[in-house]
């Protein structure tokens, strides 16, 4: 076996029971349960991330909500609903055993407009059906948020004690460190170019062997691949020729920091009701972190690309994504007047600040835009468009007899990853891919605080 520097061991045969594309947190939690239920036996999961380290981008760009299921439909976005509902107790259960930020502050959702009344009562419904209780979730008049949050305009909300905040960088490097110590290898800063699936005649096993080609010239052989590449996963999909239906438009939200004068504005959260709920452009929230940092954001500004933070990655990316999309179901959506309306306003407030912070003034008249001088951490979230060119609702699990992808994985997702990996894991370890080969070694690992977490009734629970 061969040492790497972050302290793993990787396969001299390079060869491995599952391999996981993608180290944000849900990747890197599935690498967990894999590696915690194979373990003693070492090195039967390994884990590929293109950056030099994981969670670069939507698990740590991110406000680290903990989000309560309120605002997921029960039937449309029901995987959601329920990984959301699960996730916080695990959350809340992981961060304390680890000593890790999290604390249940709550939050306030509020109408500015009167179309935004109706909104909140079906959120009310909603929540009682995803698993909330009447204590939790309650339905406010305008005078009683004004007792609640007095620098607050609206003209109704809802207040929900069942949310909270934590730092979803941290809990994800915590979640692959424990992985490590169970005997996951990880290999980093390499980006996988080329999967190729084959019968094997290597003599260990008559299964199906996928061969994946990645940038540091090493060629990974495994039983099966789970592909949780975030941003990138419908092209790795693609390219294995799955889920060719399908195609993406990706969505920069952007933030503004909050100066101090503004610290004791609120004592919580205010998120207001959007407009357009049929699109992904969010009318901004005010966000308390877990940290105390307060922003305003996000908008929603479409970009050509998973990593285009910047002017110059979005430029570099503009023809391929036209292309792209002129082919596929995202062609119609790009023709869509509203849409298009709603695009230019989004790409406003980048440009302009005043525009940004004047639509949280809807909700918090006392804050003035030349305040503000310093932009938040931006982050991309990619939405999956159908052959209708219509925007996919729920995160898409898509598997055929050696693969698994995981399609529009947003917001709630960093909420739901611990029990979504759970039950990615579970159908695994039923199947039996961890034991197809008698490829790991049997030694010794680190001991682990580990939650006492049942893999089995965890997938049953979410699958109900």
């Amino acid at each position: 076996m061969r040492p790497i520097p972050n302290g793993n061991v990787l396969r001299s045969d390079n060869r491995y029971s599952v391999a996981i594309i993608g180290g944000g947190i849900l990747g890197t939690a599935i690498a967990y349960f894999l590696s915690r239920a194979s373990a003693p036996r070492m090195n039967s999961v390994v884990l590929i991330e293109q950056e030099q380290t994981i969670a670069m981008h939507a698990s740590s760009r991110n406000t680290g909500k903990v989000h309560a299921p309120f605002l997921y439909n029960p039937v449309e976005k029901k995987l959601f609903a329920k990984a959301a509902f699960l996730g916080f107790k695990m959350l809340k259960e992981y961060c304390s055993l680890k000593s890790l930020p999290f604390k249940q502050d709550g939050v306030l959702e509020v109408a500015t407009h009167d179309s935004g009344i109706d909104r909140l009562h079906k959120y009310l419904e909603w929540g009682y059906s995803n698993g909330l209780k009447k204590d939790e979730l309650q339905y406010l008049e305008k005078a009683a948020v004004q007792k609640l949050e007095p620098n607050v305009r609206c003209l109704a909300g809802i207040y929900c004690s069942k949310d909270a905040s934590t730092n979803y960088g941290l809990v994800t490097r915590q979640i692959l460190d424990d992985a490590r110590k169970f005997g996951c290898s990880v290999i980093v800063g390499s980006k996988v170019e080329k999967i190729l699936a084959r019968n094997s005649n290597d003599g260990d096993t008559s299964q199906n062997v996928v061969t994946l080609h990645i940038s540091n010239g090493m060629n990974i052989k495994t039983d099966y691949v789970v592909n949780t590449a975030g941003g990138n996963a419908i092209d790795i999909a693609h390219g294995m020729k799955i889920a060719t239906q399908y195609s993406d438009l990706h969505f920069r939200g952007e933030y503004w920091l909050a100066p101090e004068e503004y610290r004791d504005l609120t004592k919580l959260s205010i998120y207001s009701v959007p407009k357009y709920p049929q699109y992904p452009f969010l009318d901004p929230h005010w966000i308390i972190r877990v940290d105390g940092r307060r922003e305003i954001g996000p908008n929603a500004v479409p970009v050509f690309s998973p990593y285009a933070y910047s002017l110059s990655a979005n430029i570099r990316f503009l023809i391929p994504k036209i292309f792209e999309s002129s082919r596929t179901g995202a062609r119609r959506i790009l023709f869509d007047r509203q849409f298009l309306q709603l695009a230019s306003s989004e790409l406003k407030s980048s440009i302009s600040k005043t525009a940004m912070i004047n639509r949280a003034k809807e909700f918090l008249p006392q804050i003035r835009p030349s305040s503000f001088i310093q932009r938040g951490t931006a982050g991309i979230r990619s939405s999956l468009i159908d052959v209708r060119g219509k925007f996919v609702s729920d995160t898409k699990i898509i598997k055929n007899e050696y693969s698994v992808h995981v399609l529009n994985y947003n917001s709630p997702g960093a909420t739901g990853a611990l029990p979504i990996a759970a039950m990615i894991a579970q159908e695994l370890i039923v199947q039996g891919i961890l034991d197809r080969s008698n490829q790991g070694n049997n030694c010794k690992y680190t001991d682990v605080k580990s939650p006492n977490w049942d893999t089995a009734a965890l997938s049953e629970e979410i699958s109900q």
